[in-house]
Formats: C-alpha cells, structure tokens, sequence
C-alpha cells in the first residue's frame, strides 16, 4: 500500500536521522527525489510511494556507511521491514542471498520505509551485485545496480545536506536497466518491474515537459557525457540500445496501460494522465533524446 508523503518533510527526517558526517554521501533516488524536485515547493505536495531508496556513494564507502546507518537508525527506533523470505538478520554464517535487505521503517509509522543502496563499483558488469553490511545487530545485504552509477552524476543538493538524483539521469538508469519488458513482477502484485520502471521513464519526461517544454532536448548531451564517463568501453554500444525498453513498452498496449495506471498511483498521483498521453511523450522522449543519444554514439571515433 503506498502513501502520500510530504517530499520536503521526510527529505528532512531523513537527513536528521542520517549521521551528519554521511549525509554528503546519500543520494536519494526515485519516487521522493523526484517528487522533492518537481513538488518542494508548493506547501501542499505529496508523492504517493511506499519506499525512499538511498543510494550511498561512493562504493568504496558504501559499505561502512551503510553499517554505521543501520546501526544509527535502529538505535533510534527504527523498526525492521520484515517481509517474505527475510526476517531477521542473518549472522557471519548466513549466505549473502539469504540475508534481509536493509529496510527500515521510521519510529512508529509502518506506512513507508527507507532502502539503502551500493554505488555500483566502476568494475561491475552484471545488472545488480549483493553485498554483505555486517552490523552490530546481525548482517544485511545490499544491492548494487549497475546503470545507477549514472545517478552519480551531478547530483542536486538539497539545503539537508543529502543530495537528490537528477531527473534525466534516473530516467537514462532505467532505460538501460530494461532493454525489453520482463516478466518479473513486482513482490506481491501482477505488476511487471519493466512496466513501472519505464513508465517512471515517461513520467520524469512528462513532469519535465511540464516544467520546461525544451528540456528534453538538452538530455541527450548530459545522457553522452555521463556514458562516456561511466562507461567508457561500452557507451556507444549502451546509447545504441537506449530505446529498446521504451519502444517495446509503446508498442504494446496493456503493458503501456499497466505502466499508465503505476504512473497514476504513484508520481502521477497529483495529476492523472492517460496512455495516450504517455505514448505521446514517450515518442517525444525517443525522438528529441534517444535520437540524438543514437546518432552522437555512430558517429563518435573509435570501435
């Protein structure tokens, strides 16, 4: 079940409940961040989420600072998201694909829960990698993924002292994440995880479109720079295949729907749009960035 939350309000709770020597290296993803940017500052604003993904970076301190999070934030009442499959912390024994993620719902409100995330370390080649947060209480995993290096880049500050990802570089994230529509479905519904991460595509297009009707035409460039810079073997080969995902979500009807109807529980909550509204931007999407992204990767020198 999500919940409307105040951006503004729980960036701060956050932030105070965070120790203020990691608060430089959390950057928040997703549902709040792009709620915070697009909705911060009117008094009334919510973003209908469940979840605060976290993303701590750099890599190489991704790990201790998760522990001493943890270790923070259970201290001070923080309660365990226990869910299916994953209940208690493990111990030194407990493999790392058995271990609960950390998910940890603030002092007395089950309603939504913060996440915390790796950086992807500049090595990782695979979709996601698992590593092992040993704590005081018992050993956590977290996840990596590898395309949210991108989110590194430039992040916004926020006057909390945590950052927020910008909105084209988690929209470039997903777009690679998903090259096609998967079967996975999101815990516990019928949702496939492709639908609502590419719909949250077209969602961050369709709010920036809003704000700035000539803003999408400049995401290509910082799409190249970021690709370039994060993956400098392969970001020809990536920028080629950007669109993928996003063509096969337009090309199929319920899973476009399924992808309009997420959008509309969620960051959309506030102004409801139709699929034909989302196909409309999606093409605007793959015509003014994805396009140019395309052109500038068969044309740049070297294999």
């Amino acid at each position: 079940m999500m919940t409307p939350l105040p951006p503004d309000a729980i960036m701060r709770q956050i932030a105070d409940a965070i120790p203020e020597n990691i608060r430089s290296d959390i950057i928040v993803i997703g549902s709040l961040a792009a709620g915070y940017h697009f909705f911060a500052n009117d008094p009334d604003a919510t973003v209908t989420t469940k979840d605060v993904d976290c993303l701590l970076s750099p890599n190489v301190r991704a790990v201790e600072n998760s522990k001493a999070v943890t270790e923070r934030l259970l201290s001070e009442g923080w309660q365990l998201r226990l869910h299916e499959g994953f209940e208690l912390p493990g111990s030194a024994g407990t493999p790392t694909t058995d271990l609960p993620f950390v998910r940890l719902n603030p002092p007395k409100n089950p309603e939504w829960f913060i996440e915390l995330n790796a950086s992807p370390p500049a090595n990782q080649t695979e979709d996601k990698r698992l590593e092992r947060v040993a704590t005081k209480h018992g050993d956590f995993a977290i996840f990596s993924f590898r395309f949210l290096a991108l989110v590194e880049e430039d992040p916004i500050p926020t006057p909390y002292g945590i950052a927020i990802a910008r909105p084209e570089m988690m929209a470039l994230a997903n777009l690679l994440h998903h090259p096609t529509i998967g079967p996975d479905l999101i815990h516990g519904t019928t949702d496939k995880r492709s639908n609502k991460d590419l719909g949250r595509v077209l969602a961050l297009a369709w709010l920036t479109s809003a704000r700035d009707e000539n803003a999408m035409s400049v995401w290509s460039v910082s799409w190249q720079a970021a690709l370039q810079k994060r993956f400098p073997r392969d970001w020809k080969d990536l920028a080629a295949h950007a669109g993928d995902g996003l063509r096969a979500l337009l090309a199929s009807p319920p899973d476009l729907e399924q992808a309009t109807r997420i959008c509309n529980d969620g960051l959309l909550a506030r102004r409801p749009v139709t699929s034909t509204n989302l196909a409309a931007i999606g093409r605007r999407l793959l015509g003014e960035a994805v396009a140019p992204l395309v052109t500038a990767s068969r044309s740049a020198p070297g294999k």
